[in-house]
């Protein structure tokens, strides 16, 4: 994730990146995401992985997250990326179109930003990077 951020909002997938420590730079990203607004929460807090991988074929939710209350507590939201097919079939079958409380929030479907999913960062960036053009963050 942090890598796209970088390329999107940089054109430097390093940007955030902590090369000798091999983490990333927790009070950059930090402040960026603050300075842009951006938040990330997860679609559920609790989910049982049925196999040993994090694919969402093998989870099993078993506690979602408060996605109206999470998005109240969010009054300026624009828009919801969903970075895989579990959080985005939540999204779909909690909120149809998505209107919540008298707004529209665009729905966004992004692929994955795990390193195991089968996609060049670059490539990844550019779906991000339209999504920012179209919320206004770009």
């Amino acid at each position: 994730m942090w890598r796209i951020m970088g390329l999107c909002f940089y054109d430097d997938k390093m940007r955030f990146v902590d090369q000798p420590n091999k983490t990333y730079k927790v009070d950059e990203l930090k402040a960026f995401m603050q300075e842009k607004g951006i938040a990330i929460f997860d679609s559920c807090l609790r989910i049982r992985r049925t196999k040993g991988t994090a694919a969402d074929k093998d989870l099993e939710v078993v506690e979602q997250a408060d996605l109206d209350g999470m998005l109240r507590s969010l009054p300026y939201c624009k828009g919801v990326l969903a970075a895989g097919q579990l959080a985005t079939s939540l999204f779909t079958h909690h909120y149809g179109n998505f209107n919540f409380e008298n707004r529209v929030i665009g729905l966004y479907r992004e692929p994955s930003s795990s390193r195991a999913y089968p996609m060049k960062v670059e490539k990844k960036a550019e779906y991000y990077r339209q999504m920012f053009r179209e919320t206004g963050l770009l």
